[in-house]
């Protein structure tokens, strides 16, 4: 499996924004060949940092950079946010997995 972590340092008051994008395409991503499961990570207000982190989950390596060619990805991308919602620069992590546990797996 191969997991992609983006890690989006989002300003204040810009919350709510970032996550309507993700509810308004909510199911898109589900159709790419290779998928596996995606997961938004709010920060939790008493860490006192405001990086949200976007996992996607893929069945490989090529699974993932097949979604980033795709017309699918481009649309997803389109129209971002503008540059006061965030706090700072992003930061895109590609993990391999080694070791995977799991209850009821």
């Amino acid at each position: 499996m191969y997991v992609v972590a983006n890690r989006v340092p989002i300003a204040e008051g810009w919350q709510e924004a970032f996550e309507a994008r993700f509810r308004a395409r909510a199911g898109q991503v589900d159709k790419q060949p290779g998928f596996v499961r995606m997961e938004i990570l709010r920060p939790d207000p008493e860490s006192g940092a405001g990086v949200y982190i976007v996992l996607t989950h893929w069945q490989d390596k090529q699974a993932f950079e097949n979604w980033v060619g795709s017309p699918d990805f481009r649309a997803a991308h389109q129209n971002p946010l503008p540059k006061e919602a965030f706090s700072g620069e992003g930061k895109l992590e590609r993990h391999d997995v080694i070791i995977h546990s799991e209850v009821g797996h």
